[in-house]
């Protein structure tokens, strides 16, 4: 089939390549000439693991290509989708001029019936919209579906070429049938395409993303609580996740969550309700709530050193958002950077993947380490900010010879306490008991 696909973000870039390596004829298309041109020399502007290796075959074999040209990347598709941004306005809804704009100028240029697919994520009614700015000046037939993406960064390949279930938002038997063979090479374990309305699909979108985050958030206010009552919160996790109603994932306490997705949709979720005249409770408490969980270990390190952080050194372990991506997008590191810097903190961080875009934040207001062991190399303290998997074992002994004080604060629950006890250092973890080794040994 010949698709197209218009932005290429995140979901955009995946969407293309994935739908490639099935044997697809897709021209992605953006604005921004720069970026299509690196694009074009095999350039990803994104880290994903496995997607340059799908990336780098299909432009190979010449099933991937990249224009700015919309009328171009357009012609001859039977299937259009649209992945533009809709970053969240000063009141938290989603703004779709990308989109409607991109939808005002389809309109004219159609020379041929197609699908076109709302890939991004949008409020309910956005096919409508979309629908009426094409209709304006269309010629010919067209068909315009809601199929929301369910990625997870770090895994976005594996989901998209494996999914768990396939959302399509569709009223026209003739749009359903393309979508059928499209995504047919996707499901072939059986794994279900779900056909229902357009406003369902885009409303399942918001509904997925806004339960995980309220999962999460009332894991951290469980931790919250451990801490308080003495209890401690992997055990807790364990007790309900073995419940098949509860469930496992999303259960692990931390210094709460950022990205692209979780934020923004759950501020556009509360802002559709309250369009409706509905007020969503839940969803402002998970929002207040992971904007205070974000910060959750600094009252702890200010304690630490008595209140004052002036000229403490201060090491920070991962400034993604979530492992295995570059994304610092609402990443609990630029929060945590930021207080400690106004504290008077001097801060060296490390990340595998986003340091370049952290500096691109803060400039030379913070320095780099080259690894683990470089960044905290005279450290007061280390702070853990994200989970990435190489920070899980560390060489402590080295460790203890490069830090000038042996104290952890673990905004990831990375570590045991128990270890942290067995090794000497004070130890500060999310709804576990803190481990106060200094104290003991005096």
């Amino acid at each position: 089939m010949k698709i197209a696909v218009v932005g290429t973000g995140y979901v955009g870039l995946v969407t293309g390549t994935c739908f490639a390596e099935t044997g697809n004829s897709v021209t992605c298309i953006d604005i921004n000439e720069e970026k299509v041109k690196s694009l074009k020399n095999g350039v990803i502007p994104i880290f994903e693991p496995g997607l340059d290796v799908l990336f780098d075959r299909n432009i190979h074999q010449g099933r991937l290509t990249f224009t700015t040209n919309l009328k171009e990347g357009i012609q001859d598709a039977s299937i259009i989708f649209l992945a533009l941004p809709t970053p969240p306005g000063e009141d938290g809804s989603a703004d779709l001029s990308y989109i409607l704009g991109v939808a005002t100028d389809l309109g004219p240029i159609l020379s041929q019936y197609a699908v076109i697919v709302d890939k991004s994520t949008v409020p309910v009614g956005t096919a409508e919209l979309v629908h009426a700015n094409i209709a304006k000046n269309a010629k010919v037939d067209f068909d315009v579906v809601s199929n929301p993406e369910f990625l997870r960064e770090g895994v976005a390949v594996e989901d998209f070429m494996k999914p768990d279930r396939v959302v399509i938002g569709t009223t026209s038997e003739r749009a359903k049938k393309i979508m059928e063979r499209l995504y047919a090479p996707l499901v072939r374990q059986g794994n279900p395409v779900m056909f229902m309305d357009e406003r369902s699909a885009e409303l399942t979108k918001y509904a997925a993303n806004a339960f995980l985050a309220t999962k999460i958030t009332f894991m951290n206010e469980i931790a919250n609580l451990c801490e308080r009552v003495g209890a401690n919160v992997d055990e807790v996790r364990r007790g309900i996740g073995s419940d098949s109603r509860i469930g496992k994932r999303f259960l692990f306490a931390g210094i709460g969550y950022g990205g692209s997705c979780f934020p923004k949709d759950v501020q556009a979720l509360a802002r559709t309700s309250s369009d409706f005249d509905y007020e969503f409770k839940i969803l402002k408490s998970v929002m207040s709530v992971n904007q205070q969980q974000k910060t959750k270990m600094l009252p702890a390190i200010k304690a630490y050193f008595k209140g004052d952080l002036s000229g403490k050194k201060i090491a920070v372990w991962g400034l993604a958002f979530k492992p295995y991506t570059d994304d610092i997008r609402e990443a609990p590191a630029l929060e945590n950077i930021t207080a400690l810097l106004i504290e008077g903190a001097v801060i060296k961080a490390y990340d595998p993947e986003a340091q370049a875009n952290v500096e691109k934040i803060f400039g030379n207001k913070i320095s780099f380490g080259s690894d683990l062991y470089d960044t905290i190399d005279g450290a007061d303290a280390l702070l853990v900010v994200t989970e990435w998997p190489e920070f899980r074992t560390p060489e402590f002994e080295k460790i203890e010879k490069l830090m000038k004080n042996k104290v952890i604060f673990d905004g990831r629950n990375v570590f045991e306490p128990d270890q942290m006890a067995e090794l000497g250092f004070d130890y500060y973890s999310i709804g576990r008991q803190p481990v106060i080794s200094s104290l003991k040994s005096k």
